[in-house]
């Protein structure tokens, strides 16, 4: 039988498996709460559904100053390099 992939779930089939089991023991061991396997998964999918693009959006806000150094670092690369070929 194959597997539904949804657009919003970014997470491999074993990241999958270990996040349901996660969220099965905090229930049973935080909350004292027996949940079972399609609990466990409407879960995460609402979790997924709701926050990826926060999340997503939130890793490429972070990674904006890193790739503008590099770019910054790249530019003036390129400028060196075509002011020794001026010469």
């Amino acid at each position: 039988m194959g597997e539904i992939k949804r657009d919003w779930d970014l997470l491999s089939n074993e990241q999958r498996r270990l996040t349901i089991d996660a969220i099965i023991t905090y229930f049973k061991e935080e909350l004292d709460q027996e949940i079972g396997i399609i609990s466990a998964e409407h879960i995460l999918d609402f979790f997924l559904r709701t926050t990826t693009s926060a999340v997503y959006n939130r890793a490429l806000d972070d990674m904006k100053p890193f790739l503008e150094k590099n770019l910054e670092s790249t530019f003036f690369d390129i400028d060196v390099h075509l002011r020794k070929t001026e010469l």
